[in-house]
């Protein structure tokens, strides 16, 4: 017979699949907006970089401990070339913290590398939900709709990303794009 104390203590010790991260600890939309208003008006490439890095900073600050692992885990793994390894930690950031774009951004960037790319469309399209500012995922939206061959969407979506950030390497892409029957 079960001890009607083992079964508390065993739900206690075993994380809920409910269990979630807390978005509430994210940087406050000020604060975003202020780095992004920096991007735009950088007066040079080297300037904007500066402010750019600030934003990854944004981005790649997780909620709480436990995505941070995760993403720290999905990012040292594709740096290591293991993109399998990779996708299990950003899958289980998503997970575990359905509200936090860079889960979503990540995973899509794997995919595009795998050249993946109607997943990866997902993915980008989750993270712009999640954080409309993301000028990067953005980007990465362009890049991946062109490996599709959608072009006239990838300009769409190129021309929303340097809006928010008009010095984004990509921008040397615009000439190819508005130079195409699309």
């Amino acid at each position: 017979m079960v001890s009607k104390w083992l079964i508390p203590a065993l739900m206690a010790a075993t994380p809920l699949a409910a269990e979630r991260c807390d978005m509430e600890v994210l940087v406050e939309p000020d604060k975003r907006e202020a780095v992004l208003q920096s991007v735009r008006d950088a007066g040079s490439e080297r300037e904007a970089r500066a402010h750019t890095n600030e934003m990854w900073e944004i981005w790649s600050t997780a909620p709480d401990a436990r995505a941070q692992e995760l993403l720290d885990e999905g990012l040292d793994r594709r740096e290591a070339y293991d993109f399998e390894g990779a996708i299990k930690a950003f899958d289980a950031l998503v997970d575990y913290c359905p509200s936090y774009a860079e889960g979503y951004n990540q995973r899509a960037f794997i995919r595009f590398m795998q050249q993946d790319y109607a997943p990866a469309l997902t993915d980008l399209d989750a993270a712009i939900t999640r954080a409309p500012d993301h000028f990067a995922a953005i980007a990465g939206k362009a890049l991946t709709l062109m490996g599709l061959g959608r072009n006239g969407e990838a300009k769409t979506a190129l021309e929303e990303a340097l809006d928010l950030n008009p010095w984004l390497p990509e921008r040397g892409l615009m000439p190819m794009l508005e130079n195409q029957d699309i």
